[in-house]
């Protein structure tokens, strides 16, 4: 089981969910929530993460606001209510406490997200490139013209996309994956046959859930975390 910490966020306050391995120490990787917010699924992750020996943290970017998985209506609007700026703050200010933490081993910090968090990893790897060497977005991304400088960033990319997503498109995770690829940025972006939007969240709140798919990508995941950030 892990523990809500606190760090600064650019001279104020932010919280989250830190999960540290019971061997004490690995590699530290930051964890982006899905539009629910800081819900069941992502503490899923972060204590799976632990268990396979890395030290996770999850920001809380709705400081405290969480909708329910049949929330959708909330989801959308905490979303879409959430100051970008204010979250960028806070996912910066975990980047810093995580890598500075005493069981933090290794040069460098991962950052995964899903959904709304899978943006928001992109967002995070082009703004934190002086430490963030490794990033793992799951079914999101960034589209339209409010888009980071993805020259900035240095980690090495490994997406994980779905086929059937009306959220984002698995088009438009292929442009994306030649943009990046076109700026210098190792990056592949992998569109999973015959999934739907968040065929790894184990709430399974959108009824698209792929156990037998994600028993397979996890140990891909945390093989390409060690041999990024150990």
């Amino acid at each position: 089981m892990g523990t809500t910490v606190t760090f600064a966020s650019n001279g104020s306050q932010a919280s989250g969910y830190l999960a540290i391995p019971e061997s004490g120490s690995g590699p530290g990787v930051i964890v982006v929530q899905e539009w629910w917010g800081l819900d069941s699924g992502i503490v899923d992750v972060c204590d799976d993460l632990a268990s396979h020996g890395f030290v996770a943290l999850a920001p809380d970017l709705y400081r405290g606001e969480l909708a329910g998985h049949t929330e959708m209506d909330r989801a959308g609007e905490l979303m879409s209510s959430m100051p970008m700026d204010r979250a960028a703050r806070d996912m910066s200010g975990a980047v810093d406490f995580l890598g500075d933490h005493v069981a933090t081993t290794g040069s460098g910090i991962g950052v995964m997200g899903f959904c709304m968090g899978g943006m928001l990893t992109f967002v995070l790897a082009a703004l934190r490139p002086d430490r963030v060497t490794a990033a793992v977005p799951f079914y999101g991304f960034p589209s339209g013209d409010d888009q980071p400088d993805y020259s900035k960033i240095t980690a090495v990319i490994r997406g994980h996309m779905a086929e059937h997503d009306s959220f984002f498109s698995p088009e438009g995770a292929t442009e994306l994956e030649r943009r990046l690829r076109s700026a210098g940025v190792d990056a592949t972006l992998t569109v999973h046959a015959g999934t739907g939007h968040a065929f790894m969240a184990t709430h399974n709140a959108l009824g698209t859930r792929n156990a037998e798919l994600a028993a397979k990508i996890w140990p891909d995941v945390h093989e390409f975390l060690r041999s990024q950030l150990c």
